[in-house]
């Protein structure tokens, strides 16, 4: 699935859906290792961005994302829409990330090309 044909939008512009296949979604639990508390700790001091933080949040988002897709494939999924992420805190230093959608299946709209 390419990444063209997944949204955030409810519609992808010049296709049609033709089924609703239900939602899709990709979830990890993650957490900071002592390692990184320190490291982030440390950059904190300077203030600015925490890259250890953002690189492991970018890796959390990563990997929801390629579940979810993985997840609509499997169902005969062409397309997802109305994709969103999320992130809840569990306990301190665990946080749930979860990507999810609604998978579809589009075809090209052709009467845009006819003028009707």
């Amino acid at each position: 699935m390419k990444n063209s044909m997944i949204t955030t939008a409810l519609t992808l512009p010049g296709y049609k859906i033709v089924r609703n296949l239900g939602v899709v979604r990709g979830i990890t639990v993650r957490s900071r290792s002592i390692v990184g508390n320190i490291f982030g700790g440390l950059q904190s001091l300077f203030g600015g961005n925490i890259t250890i933080y953002t690189h492991l949040c970018e890796q959390a988002r990563a990997e929801t994302y390629h579940l979810m897709c993985q997840q609509a494939r499997q169902m005969g999924a062409n397309a997802i829409i109305c994709m969103r992420y999320d992130a809840t805190e569990l306990m301190a230093g665990l946080t749930e990330v979860l990507c999810y959608g609604t998978a579809v299946v589009v075809e090209e709209d052709h009467s845009q090309d006819h003028g009707q």
